[in-house]
């Protein structure tokens, strides 16, 4: 039923000007539009609407996750940007907090200024 349509991710904040910097400027998503509801941004073909709220309760899992294809470079692009990349204990994870995967893929997980859980992920070769 749905298959052919679009799909709308969506993620709450409470700090939109922080927010707005973090998703358009740090991770270098386009802009789409702002209203008194939310910040709207497309990622490749999906929508990424970051709901304002008083107030936001962070999942304690992923809320959302980008398919890139050099984790490594990324990563360190974002560190020497100021983000800070989740260590999981129980989780064998470099010193850039990026974990390799028994099937060869590679994770790495960081949270937005509302501590919302987010990951990229380098597919096995």
């Amino acid at each position: 039923m749905l298959k052919h349509s679009k799909l709308v991710g969506f993620v709450a904040t409470s700090k939109p000007e922080s927010s707005r910097r973090f998703y358009g400027e740090l991770l270098g998503l386009s802009l789409i539009e702002e209203s008194p509801y939310a910040i709207v941004f497309e990622s490749h073909d999906t929508i990424i609407r970051v709901q304002k709220t008083e107030q936001v309760f962070p999942p304690p899992y992923t809320s959302l996750g980008w398919e890139v294809e050099n984790i490594n470079e990324i990563v360190r692009s974002l560190s020497d940007a100021g983000v800070q990349f989740e260590q999981f204990q129980g989780l064998e994870q470099d010193a850039a907090g990026v974990w390799s995967v028994p099937n060869g893929s590679k994770v790495a997980w960081l949270k937005d200024p509302d501590g919302n859980l987010l990951s990229l992920t380098q597919p096995n070769p």
